[in-house]
């Protein structure tokens, strides 16, 4: 049992802190190897347990630039969510920029389990007006209790802001905190923006690799120097443990530095993209806003952002109509949708046309009740995922069309005006296409 547990016993028979004591038991008795080396970089020792871990602490003036943004526009960002009241998951509405928790962790490997270690934990988050960045660092693998303790007694936040971090980073801190749960405080309950979803949505259009590096240097405007490549970490920190030499793990710290400030600025661009913010939004991010606020169900957003879009002859403008258009569907505007739908049919793009065709067919049929017009356009849409070399492979939405045209001149032979002889020109098409 460590001095400060028999001491515990003691704590109502004693007048004293008896943390003070702990922890100047542990100073005497702890070597830090290279402690001036790390005072240089302002880390310090933090004790418990008769152990300690190592901590690192830096601030900036929120003035200070990263990349695109300065810290400060991350307030104004939060400020914007909470008086336009936009609905997203990823509204900070109802926090104040200092509840919102940039975190990001180093491990030994990209696997999980309990063979995976986390040896850096390192987060941001507001304090008046500066950043404080803080980052724990384990000095070697048996020092858990101290890095968690030391990560945990101070936090205080609402929601984890990470890359990713949903199906990693805080998975691992959950699998290694039940390995010292009865040391050290338990896990807060945290909200959880996760970007790399956001980045996903918004760029994938444009970026065939969406790392956050990636990210940083294509969206972000961010340019590292000199970084430490991340997969040289575990090599690093296991070469770290052996020497104790600090200067690896120091280029390791710059690193996650790095990450997690870039955590904030790419919060900021898509706070500022969503909201409509952003002067200098493409019309391809445009969409894919609205896309995001239409797949959420929030409908009168995403007709907003698409709008926006809709009158230009571009192919992200007629595919804003096509989006468009279902909103208008969704919201039993037929005749709005209707005219989207046919503007799109009629462009000749064969799978926006022919989606659009289909869908401009069931208003005809079912709302409209213009069975001979409904009959024209499936027959066009049949006609263009005939001719389509990547649609021809779905035969189901080929025989599904095949349906509609056969029920769609069923009805059409119980009017005047009888459509067989556009069954007939059909085949004739369909067959000599083959």
């Amino acid at each position: 049992m460590s001095l400060k547990d028999k001491l515990s016993r003691l704590r109502p028979h004693l007048a004293m802190d008896i943390s003070k004591i702990s922890t100047i038991q542990e100073q005497k008795s702890i070597e830090i190897p290279y402690r001036e080396r790390w005072k240089n970089e302002n880390v310090y020792p933090f004790y418990f347990d008769e152990d300690y871990c190592l901590i690192r602490e830096v601030s900036y003036p929120l003035s200070n630039q990263h990349g695109l943004y300065r810290f400060a526009d991350f307030v104004d960002a939060v400020n914007i969510w909470n008086c336009d009241m936009v609905s997203h998951p990823l509204s900070a509405a109802g926090f104040k920029p200092e509840e919102l928790f940039f975190f990001d962790t180093e491990t030994t490997g990209l696997g999980g389990g309990v063979g995976n270690t986390i040896f850096l934990l390192g987060y941001a988050s507001v304090s008046g007006d500066k950043l404080i960045l803080r980052q724990h660092i384990l000095p070697n693998p048996g020092a858990e209790v101290p890095l968690y303790q030391s990560f945990l007694e101070k936090v205080d936040y609402k929601t984890l802001v990470t890359y990713n971090g949903k199906s990693f980073d805080w998975p691992q801190v959950k699998t290694r905190h039940t390995l010292v749960r009865d040391h050290v405080p338990k896990l807060p309950s945290f909200g959880h923006f996760d970007l790399y979803h956001a980045a996903r949505r918004l760029w994938k259009h444009k970026l065939d690799r969406l790392k956050l590096a990636v990210v940083e240097k294509e969206v972000l405007g961010i340019e590292r120097v000199d970084d430490i490549p991340g997969y040289l970490a575990p090599m690093i920190y296991f070469d770290f443990i052996e020497t104790k030499q600090p200067d690896g793990m120091i280029g390791i710290l710059k690193h996650n530095e790095v990450d997690i400030l870039s955590l904030i600025t790419l919060y900021t661009h898509i706070s500022f993209q969503l909201c409509g913010k952003d002067q200098s939004q493409t019309r391809k991010e445009t969409y894919e806003v609205g896309r995001w606020f239409a797949s959420l169900g929030e409908h009168n957003e995403a007709k907003k952002v698409l709008n926006t879009l809709a009158d230009g002859t571009d192919l992200t403008s007629y595919r804003a109509k096509l989006a468009l258009a279902y909103q208008w569907k969704k919201s039993q505007a037929w005749d709005l949708a209707l005219d989207l739908f046919m503007k799109v049919a009629d462009i000749g793009i064969d799978e926006l046309s022919s989606e659009a065709c289909i869908e401009a067919s069931k208003i005809l049929e079912h709302k409209q009740k213009n069975i001979n017009l409904a009959t024209d356009y499936c027959m066009k849409a049949i006609e263009l995922v005939n001719k389509s070399a990547i649609i021809q492979t779905k035969q189901v939405t080929f025989q599904q069309l095949e349906k509609r045209l056969e029920r769609l001149e069923r009805k059409a032979e119980t009017t005047p005006d009888n459509h067989n002889f556009h069954r007939n020109n059909h085949l004739t098409t369909k067959y000599d296409n083959l």
